[in-house]
């Protein structure tokens, strides 16, 4: 793996090409798009992380959008997820404004950065377990760089919660035995022996089905966002 910086990384992984039936997938998706956005030039790529590198808590979601973070190129960018998302960032004070269109909108994150356990669209939004393990590579070296600086990390949803715990215990920190389950609210503590241990935090994840539905409510997701950033060291309204 690179040893470079988050920009290095960024672009490493922008162009990888390891699974090929999401690199079909994401690039058919981008030559047919979605009628509401033909006249789009679709990114079709992996999608990077996105955020300050010295942010002090972490986003961490599934993977990206057909045709959100797959035709932006930035994570939780231009889909309705990504409305919930950063409309609750912006209302607690982490994000320069409530919406996140496309790449270029001046978007700014305070303190926070937002990646994935995938980077890229997998079809039905369902990574097969071996992508899914193939994309770990990355998240261990994001995790690297953001180690000087990162507290907290909130993971949105059970299958970024169950991909994340060995990408932390391949970045340094100690996981708890037995593994934490996932749930909304959880909180559980990663030791690290060299370092200040890490807050990690669980969270609905942000989907349609569940802010739809009611089972994730706005004032859930700010709730967690405030806890953990406080938890981090960040300041929240």
């Amino acid at each position: 793996m690179d040893n470079g910086g988050l920009p290095v990384l960024d672009r490493r992984i922008a162009g990888c090409r390891a699974c090929p039936r999401l690199v079909e997938w994401r690039e058919e998706v981008a030559r047919t798009k979605r009628a509401a956005f033909a006249d789009w030039t679709y990114w079709g790529r992996p999608v990077p992380g996105f955020g300050p590198p010295d942010a002090r808590l972490l986003i961490l979601g599934l993977a990206p959008a057909a045709h959100g973070g797959n035709r932006t190129g930035r994570m939780f960018t231009g889909d309705r997820s990504g409305d919930v998302l950063y409309r609750a960032l912006y209302d607690v004070g982490l994000a320069s404004q409530p919406t996140a269109v496309r790449a270029d909108d001046g978007l700014e994150l305070y303190g926070v950065r937002i990646t994935s356990p995938v980077h890229c669209a997998p079809p039905a939004n369902k990574p097969t377990p071996a992508e899914r393990d193939t994309c770990r590579a990355w998240l261990v070296r994001e995790l690297e760089l953001l180690r000087p600086t990162l507290r907290a990390v909130v993971v949105l949803g059970a299958f970024g919660w169950q991909a994340a715990l060995p990408a932390f215990t391949g970045a340094g920190w100690t996981v708890p035995r037995p593994r934490p389950a996932f749930a909304h609210g959880a909180q559980v503590t990663l030791g690290a022996p060299d370092g200040p241990d890490l807050s990690l935090f669980g969270c609905f994840h942000v989907s349609q089905r569940n802010t739809f539905t009611g089972r994730l409510t706005p004032e859930m997701l700010r709730e967690v966002l405030r806890t953990a950033a406080g938890t981090a060291g960040l300041r929240t309204r």
